[in-house]
């Protein structure tokens, strides 16, 4: 097959289709038969080329992607360099490969460790290791006898001949022979560690030619260039192997120093695991180290049953552990502790730093320079000189003793595992293989004494764990254990280099991991055997057999074994692969579930030990760890992985509830110090605490009979500030020695609160009861446990509060607690001894220490009672006291006398009045019914206490009397009565003298609080009525309520009104009341009666005028020539049906009153008006019509129709009013008559005969929508006025019918059968003609004018122009016998199809032609619009170009409109169709979420809808003209040519970029439009298509919705970004939107002011902005006011703001309105400080217009200006009142309506950066002059 592909390189060679280079083909015939060409895949094309189909080696995909690189197909290339390629061998250089396999041996002495493996593999017990030296050529040898100087010489002056390393293991068999020969072969013993095959060739390190020798044969290693060969040879037999090691280098030194101690240290460690029983190390003859190593017999541990012994995979299991007793002894040399650079540190590596220049240190050598070596080895030398001993050659020994736990591990391989492992190491796993833990106990590291740094602990230090065990694969690895053990792993694989674990390959990891994890499995079996023997110790102590609690000194006997093995688990992290600890680890603790840890209780499962930092011997039941132990990691990582856990409430619960002991006093108080702390500390709550207490029962057997207390019922504590420690206490109070250690603080958190004193008394007289106290505890028979107790209560009593001062009262009055002279007593029945008023008395007796306060509240008097005073110091008459002498007795003990006795004294009858010759009366008072003696009172006629003596009224008896209710002065009420009854009684002398009485003592008296307004009693005198008395409530002060026949007080008391709670005017329903009752009835009446309402006009409510308005109250003269106060032939109307002034026309129709000005306003309030409204002139209109028209006159009438057709939105809400205008015959309609027919009201027409007026219902007129018909039938109809479409408008509403729907025309058209058909070019002519001048005719006519869905494309698609012979139409109308005819050459017709054909005759008619048209596109066809639709289709191209219209961009702009619409219609199909397939997959994937994305996405497509009807044009020239100029509109010159001008005036734009404001353009203002999101109809959109035709009643409901909305700006600051959007409905138009920041600074006139950020940046703070601006400011707002006058909004959504520069006048934010002040100030303040205010109120009148209109619509389009233009047309006449009502404003003076300006507290400023410098005013000062004069 080799020929045949030769011949492919010169082929067009293609795979799969990818062709690459063509090449030369006719070889391939004359190179290959058909078949051949088959197999191959060739196929010959043309002569020019073949393919190539390798089928038999065809590459997949991603590989022919991988080797198809330019062209080039590399899997062909390498089967042909298979097939055809040289064959040569891969050589080797040896030496090169031998030199970077050593270099991968980082540790020293690598030689060693391989050849004492090798030792071991071959079951040898002992090695001996010897270097022989040779003499120093510089030194001679010293001929002293001294051992120790001969071997100093050779230390430190011989160099080393050669290394020779023994063993006595088995001799080399002829595999060994053969794989020593070859590199890499590795042994494939599975129970041997090597595996590699390269460790011997560490020799090489150290030696050329390295020689060993064998049995009886002998190999050499020699060089040849770089190739390593060998020479075999047979030696005598020997039962050794040697290994003889030639120096490399001849001057290598001798090791000694620290090079000699690391070599020590290094064969101490290799007798760690190896099977060797001895170590020596010879120099020269001189045996520097021996090693000897014993063994015990093995000791099978026990496995706990639970354990899981095979590891996570199930490859390894654990089938037995065996431990073992090892020493280790080492005899070293004096001349090894004479090297004081013996190694103290704890990693081995770090002897690389202080090596050498030797044969060992094979990296240090490549890394040192000589210099750095030679100083090194010299320091070396000095030390090792100066601290050298007397006799070098002397020994020392010693001996460590450890122990070791040897796994017995069977493997489980499966078969893929298996075939890897015998790929990857030559060699199978092994069946079986062991895992041996080394650790020391503490006894044995006792026994070693290896503590102190020593040279025997650095020999052993490698040898005994330390902190960091390492894992052993035959020696020590890097990795370290986690553990304070060694691992001996035999059969992990390593890396080559045998310091580190492989864990990269992914069988040979699985294998790995499983090792570890056995490893961890015999380390736990090696925890619980530790831990199984310090049980058994513990189990010999007395704490643990006889209370399981281990005694606090039996603890600390046994916690040091403890603490070393907790260190020797301490599982630190390890390294350098830290996933060996997590394998060992996992193992470690997933093998068994039961795991115990030491505690107070001894070794206990894991799960039930506890930590706590606190003292708990108050549960000693629970099971604690130690705190010593509580340091060490391995209880870290327990209480890290929450399975030790802190001691919790529910624990110490636990074991109080399942405890049969109680707690004994001690530990009573240990547990509720506990407690206490926890709580202090927030670490545990009420119910923890409480459930606690609850498990707790306590003994106290200290008290006879034994106490006990159960915490559970205990609920309070004594303080002993309180009650008296000694005192017996409930069983719910815990006695005082368990708290007196406790805080207040510590027993609110235990919930102990304090023991009432109110509690303890109540329970004590309980218990007294129920005998539960002995007799000397009882209150009532031991007086001085009673004094005790008394003492305790009255300690207490100062801090009780009332109600607990009530209890104790009422608990303790009932039992005989008081000790007296005559016994126990009741408090009532008891004196103080300082009552001897009678020896009999029962005196209290010792109570010392008791509180005189807390003794009389119980009922101890200080006093006789009243009754005994009366009994026995007034019963004789020898002794009978007087009143006056009872009163002084009571005086004087008066803080003493009982509260009962009071209230008897004050109810008893003990005084008498005095008489009017001064004596007593015989009937006796009670002291509150008598007055003190005075002449005023005795003048009023009252009752007087009789006094004996003269009476002092500052006295400590007067004082007594006036607490007992002596009266000083009379109640108002009875001095009412007195005024009262005295005016009745004609006696005006005692009134006058109690009026005076009362006026002088108001406020003394405290009248003047009192509710006198209330009092029902006629008291008051009143004017014009002498004698006659009012009450408060039906007198007044006001003069003018007379008019309403209310009462007046008398003009003396009016200046004491309010103290006789008499008020200026009556209630204002009062008011209402007495005028609807009884009307004015005179001119003069009416004036005065409704001037004094409009003095009250600010109490009136809505609900008042609700009443007044419907009121008949309006006198109305019948009589012309009635005089004004003439009563008679009066009527009278409700206000609102009255107008006010003369009424001028319409005073023959109204009831028009003038009452003046005052009454004028309280009219306006109930409804009156000015001048009728459009619902009162409609009604009027409706009821008296004739009379109304022959008043006013045709045109005056008419006007009044036209208003009432403007305000037809808000007419039409009045069903009932709209009801009769539908049915009265007030309609102004016209008819043409003949010229001899008379007419009141008649006008000539213009083609003879007249047209007269008539009014008629709207069932009789019609409404002329078609000219023509009109013309025909104008005798025979009644016609509605065609002056104004908004009346028009009206009449249809009213139900009026047009005339079109009155007609009905039939048509005659002959030539339409295709047989009778003339010629049609002329058709077709004319129809491309309509078809292309209908875009153009189209363009300038909004929606509402067009009917819908007709428009040009429409045209095209539905109308066609059809050539006939003639036209005849039939007219006739309904109801008539009246009938035309005639010929025509042009008509509409529709077709079957509902297509339209507009017929014409051959010589048609372009106007009939237009008239047709304009029916068909048009709702709505004027006259002047078939004679502008006439022109267009009479005229070329070009005349309408040079008319002024852009008929190329029209026409361009309509075909790219229909195919953008019909790109934006398919655009959006396939928008919706994908958001329906992705709304699909969302709701499978998000369910109702995706619903709501998918609507997201909808409404954004929403937004790339078809903007307005003629966007601009794309060619970028729409804004050129030949003048510069703006274009004209459409229609601009036809317009001009029938006087309907309306093209719009050029509007230059200034240099600096601001809009410059026209009459006509009074809308250019820019504005700033932060619309919120919650008002969408108002946001600025630039893609928002123009809404549907607005009728006028929709466009009046949105000029109202302007106003209503309109709202002030109620924060205080306002800010905004700058924004510019293009606005498409108006072609070309922009709207900028100026950014804002300003801040509220105060008020003027209620108008709020703001100021800019940069203008507070300049320094200027809002008061001397205010105060500089005040007259401006003033007149501003006066002009603003004005302006919310006329569109009748509140003043307040009018702000006012100043800049420093920007170009906007005003602008509207979220519906409020803000004003320049800054345009007003250099514009418009000079006029009014000259006089004028016209002009000011006319500008910023329509500029508020501007503003409300942004109300309703954001952009300046079409719906904008409409709504614009209906407010200002609207509120024309409020305008032009108000600027009839301004009159000059004087300069000095400012006008000053509203309240005063305040200036605003700072705000900080959020604008940076500088200020600008201010613009020029903007200009156009006469903008807005006469925009309203018409």
């Amino acid at each position: 097959m080799s020929r045949y592909l030769l011949a492919l390189r010169d082929l067009d060679i293609r795979h799969s289709g990818t062709l690459s280079p063509l090449l030369h083909v006719p070889s391939v015939h004359k190179a290959y038969g058909p078949q051949q060409r088959q197999e191959l895949g060739i196929y010959v094309k043309s002569g020019r080329g073949a393919r190539f189909k390798a089928s038999h080696s065809r590459p997949s995909s991603k590989s022919r992607a991988t080797n198809m690189v330019a062209g080039v197909d590399h899997n062909a290339l390498r089967a042909q360099a298979v097939e055809i390629g040289e064959d040569r061998a891969v050589t080797v250089n040896k030496r090169s490969l031998i030199d970077k396999q050593l270099s991968r041996y980082s540790r020293p002495w690598s030689t060693l460790r391989e050849l004492i493996q090798n030792a071991a593999d071959a079951a040898a017990s002992r090695v001996v290791i010897k270097i022989e030296t040779n003499p120093s050529t510089r030194v001679p040898t010293p001929q002293s006898d001294d051992p120790s100087a001969r071997l100093k010489h050779v230390l430190h002056n011989h160099t080393v001949s050669q290394w020779v390393i023994e063993n006595n293991g088995h001799v080399f068999g002829p595999d060994d022979w053969a794989r020593l020969q070859e590199i890499s072969s590795g042994n494939p013993d599975e129970d041997k560690i090597g595996a590699f095959g390269v460790g011997f060739y560490s020799v090489f390190s150290i030696s050329e030619r390295p020689y060993i020798s064998s049995g009886s044969e002998a190999l050499e290693f020699y060089w040849k260039d770089n190739d390593l060969r060998t020479k075999r040879f047979r030696s005598p037999q020997t039962t050794e192997t040697v290994f003889q090691l030639p120096a490399r280098d001849a001057g290598s030194s001798v090791p000694y120093g620290q090079e000699l101690s690391s070599l020590c240290e290094f064969l101490t460690g290799s007798m760690t695991f190896v099977k060797l029983q001895s170590i020596e190390l010879f120099i020269d003859d001189w045996r520097m180290l021996r090693l000897t190593k014993s063994i015990a017999d093995p000791v099978n541990l026990r496995v706990p049953a639970d354990f899981n012994k095979s590891t996570a995979n199930k490859l390894m299991r654990v089938s037995q552990v065996a431990r073992q007793a090892v020493q280790l002894e080492a005899e070293w040399m004096k001349a090894l502790e004479s090297t004081s650079s013996l190694r103290s540190g704890l990693d081995i590596n770090a002897t690389l730093e202080t090596t050498t220049k030797s044969v060992f240190s094979f990296f240090k050598r490549k890394l040192d320079t000589p210099s750095q070596n030679s100083t090194k080895r010299e320091q070396d030398e000095k030390s090792a000189a100066n601290a050298i001993v007397q006799d070098m050659t002397a020994t020392s020994r010693h001996k460590a003793f450890f122990h070791i736990n040897k796994a017995s591990i069977s493997t489980n391989v499966n078969r893929e595992l298996g075939a890897e492992f015998l790929r990857l190491r030559k060699k199978s796993p092994p069946k079986a293989t062991t895992v041996s833990f080394l650790a020391q106990s503490y006894e044995e590291q006792a026994a070693s004494s290896l503590n102190e740094p020593t040279v025997a602990s650095k020999l052993f230090k490698s040898v005994v764990p330390g902190n960091k065990g390492h894992i052993y694969i035959g020696f020590t690895t890097s990795q370290t254990t986690g553990l304070a053990a060694h691992l001996e792993i035999p059969a992990l694989v390593p890396t080559v280099e045998r310091e580190q674990l492989d864990l990269n390959s992914k069988h040979i990891k699985e294998w790995n991991t499983e090792l570890l994890r056995a490893a961890g499995i015999v380390s736990r079996i090696s925890w619980s055997s530790a831990t199984t023997d310090l049980q058994e110790q513990l189990s010999k102590y007395p704490g643990m057999t006889e209370r399981k609690v281990l005694a606090p000194h039996e603890l600390q006997e046994v916690l040091p074994a403890v603490k070393w093995l907790y260190a020797s688990f301490d599982w630190s992290s390890t390294t350098p692969l830290s996933d060996v600890g997590s394998y060992i680890q996992n193992a470690f603790w997933n093998c068994g579930k039961d795991f115990s840890l030491i505690s107070s209780r001894g070794f206990v499962p894991l799960e039930n030990v506890r930590v706590s930092p606190d003292d708990l011997s108050f549960v000693e039941e629970l099971p604690i760890v130690p705190e010593p132990l509580l340091q060490y990691g391995l209880i870290k990582r327990l209480r890290a992985g929450d399975v030790l856990s802190d001691v919790q409430i529910e624990d110490i619960v636990t074991i109080l509830e399942r405890s049969k002991k109680t707690r004994t006093p001690v530990q009573l108080q240990q547990l509720l110090t506990y407690l206490a702390t926890k709580a202090r500390a927030n670490t545990i709550d009420q119910r923890e605490i409480r459930s606690v207490l609850n498990a707790t029962v306590a003994s106290d057997e200290e008290v006879v009979p034994t106490q006990i207390i159960a915490l559970n019922e205990v609920k309070e504590h004594i303080n002993p500030d309180k009650i008296p420690p000694d005192m017996p206490v409930p069983p719910s109070t815990i006695p005082f020695k368990y708290t007196k250690k406790l805080t207040k603080f510590d027993t609110d958190a235990l919930g102990f609160r304090e023991l009432d004193p109110l509690k303890w008394l109540q329970w004590l007289v309980d218990s007294k009861a129920n005998g539960q106290l002995t007799s000397e505890q009882n209150i009532e028979t031991n007086p001085a446990f009673a004094g005790n107790v008394l003492k305790a209560l009255s300690k207490n009593w100062s801090g009780m509060s009332q109600d607990s001062k009530t209890s104790m009262t009422a608990l303790l009055e009932n039992q005989r607690i008081i000790p007296t002279k005559q016994g126990m007593k009741k408090p009532s029945e008891t004196y103080f001894s300082s009552v001897k008023l009678f020896a009999d008395l029962p005196v209290i007796i010792s109570l010392p220490n008791v509180k005189d306060g807390f003794l009389t509240t119980l009922g101890v008097r200080k006093t006789l009672e009243i009754g005994v005073v009366f009994d026995r110091l007034m019963s004789g008459s020898s002794q009978q006291w007087s009143h006056v002498d009872l009163i002084k007795y009571l005086a004087s003990v008066w803080d003493d006398v009982p509260t009962q006795d009071r209230e008897r004294l004050k109810s008893t009858p003990v005084c008498p009045a005095e008489l009017l010759e001064g004596k007593p009366s015989e009937q006796r008072y009670r002291i509150s019914e008598l007055y003190e003696p005075g002449d005023s009172l005795r003048r009023l006629g009252l009752p007087i206490l009789q006094w004996l003596s003269n009476y002092n009224a500052q006295s400590k008896e007067a004082k007594l009397l006036r607490i007992l209710g002596l009266r000083d002065a009379p109640p108002y009420a009875d001095l009412v009565n007195i005024i009262a009854t005295a005016g009745q009684s004609a006696n005006s002398s005692l009134r006058e003298f109690a009026l005076k009485y009362f006026i002088e003592n108001s406020q003394s008296k405290g009248y003047i609080t009192a509710p006198i307004a209330s009092v029902k009693i006629p008291f008051l005198p009143v004017q014009r009525s002498e004698g006659k008395l009012s009450i408060p409530a039906n007198c007044f002060t006001n003069e003018r309520v007379a008019v309403l026949g209310f009462e007046l007080l008398r003009p003396d008391l009016h200046k004491y009104a309010v103290l006789f709670g008499v008020q200026a005017d009556p209630p204002i329903d009062r008011c209402i009341q007495r005028l609807m009752k009884k009307p004015p009835r005179t001119k003069r009446q009416a004036r005065e009666m409704f001037g004094y309402m409009t003095s009250r006009i600010g109490v009136i409510t809505n609900q008042h005028v609700e009443v007044l308005g419907s009121a008949n109250i309006v006198p109305i003269t019948t009589l012309k020539n009635a005089q004004e106060d003439e009563g008679s032939h009066v009527r009278h109307l409700p206000p609102r049906m009255c107008f006010l002034g003369d009424g001028g026309d319409l005073a023959s129709f109204c009831d028009f009153v003038d009452f003046g000005k005052e009454a004028e306003l309280f009219l306006l309030r109930c409804g009156s008006k000015h001048e009728p409204t459009m619902s009162d002139l409609a009604f009027l209109l409706t009821q008296q019509p004739a009379k109304m028209l022959n008043k006013l006159g045709i045109d005056k009438y008419l006007e009044v129709l036209i208003k009432l057709a403007r305000e037809w939105g808000s007419l039409k809400k009045d069903k009932s009013l709209i009801e009769k205008m539908q049915q009265a015959p007030f309609l102004l309609a016209t008819k043409i008559e003949a010229p001899n027919e008379v007419s009141g009201h008649e006008e000539n027409d213009e083609k003879g005969g007249s047209k007269k007026w008539h009014l008629a219902k709207a069932s009789d007129v019609v409404i002329v929508d078609e000219i023509g018909n009109y013309n025909l039938f104008k005798t025979n109809v009644l016609a509605a006025p065609q002056q104004d479409e908004m009346l028009e408008d009206m009449y249809a509403q009213l139900g009026v019918p047009g005339l079109s729907n009155l007609v009905e025309e039939r048509q005659q058209i002959s030539g339409l059968g295709p047989d009778n058909r003339p010629d049609q070019r002329t058709a077709l002519h004319l129809q491309s003609v309509i078809r292309e001048r209908a875009r153009l005719f189209l363009y300038d006519y909004s929606k509402e004018s067009l009917h819908p869905n007709r428009d040009s494309k429409w045209l095209e698609k539905s109308l066609t122009v059809q050539t006939v012979r003639s036209i005849v139409i039939k007219t006739s109308m309904r109801g008539t016998e009246i009938k035309h005819i005639q010929e025509k050459t042009a008509t509409l017709r529709q077709e079957s199809n509902r297509n339209w054909v507009i017929c014409i005759t051959e010589k048609y008619n372009m106007a009939q032609v237009s008239r047709a048209l304009a029916r068909l596109l048009l709702v709505r066809p004027k006259p002047r619009d078939w004679m502008v639709l006439t022109e267009f289709l009479r005229s070329e191209l070009s005349g309408l170009q040079e008319a002024g219209i852009n008929v190329d961009r029209i026409l361009r702009q309509k075909e790219k409109e229909a195919k953008v619409a019909e790109e934006r219609h398919q655009h959006q199909l396939e928008q919706e169709q994908r958001a329906r397939d992705e709304r699909e997959a969302l709701r499978r994937e998000m369910n109702i979420q995706g619903d709501q994305d998918t609507n997201k996405d909808i409404g954004d497509q929403s937004q790339d809808s078809m903007p307005g009807n003629f966007p601009g044009s794309s060619d970028g020239k729409e804004h050129e003209t030949q003048d510069k100029q703006e274009p004209e509109s459409l229609f601009g010159g036809f317009r001009k040519m029938f006087g309907l001008d309306s093209a719009r005036k050029p509007q230059p734009t200034p240099s600096n970029g601001e809009r410059i404001a026209h009459d006509d353009d009074a809308h250019a203002i820019e504005h700033e439009l932060p619309y919120s999101d919650s008002e969408p109809n108002d946001k600025p959109s630039s893609t928002k298509p123009p809404g549907p035709p607005m009728t006028p009643q929709q466009l009046h409901d949105l000029t109202r919705k302007a106003l209503q909305t309109t709202r002030p700006h109620t924060s205080s600051t306002l800010q905004s970004e700058p924004t510019v959007h293009k606005v498409e409905e108006m072609h070309t138009s922009c709207d900028a939107k100026p950014g804002m920041n300003i801040t509220y600074t105060g008020t003027a006139s209620n108008h709020r002011v703001f100021l800019d950020e940069e203008v507070v940046q300049t320094g200027t703070t809002a008061a001397d902005f205010m105060t500089a601006n005040r007259t401006g400011l003033t007149h501003f707002a006066s002009v603003l006011q004005d302006c919310a006058t006329i569109y009748n909004l509140p003043a307040s959504s009018l702000q006012i703001f100043y800049d420093a520069s920007g170009s906007a006048m005003a602008f509207n934010r979220n519906k409020s309105l803000f004003f320049n002040y800054r345009y007003f100030k250099q514009n418009h303040l000079p006029m009014l400080e000259a006089g004028d205010k016209d002009l000011p109120v006319r500008h910023w009148a329509t500029t508020t217009a501007h503003e409300l209109a942004h109300n309703i619509e954001g952009d300046h389009n079409v719906r904008f200006q409409n709504v614009f233009q209906d407010l200002i047309e609207t509120h024309i006449p409020n305008i032009a009142e108000v600027a009839r009502r301004v009159r000059p404003v004087a300069a000095a003076a400012a006008p000053s309506a509203g309240p005063p300006m305040q200036a605003a507290p700072p705000a900080p400023s959020t604008r940076q950066g500088p200020p600008r410098a201010p613009p020029p005013p903007p200009s156009g000062t006469a903008a807005f002059k006469g925009a309203f004069k018409r």
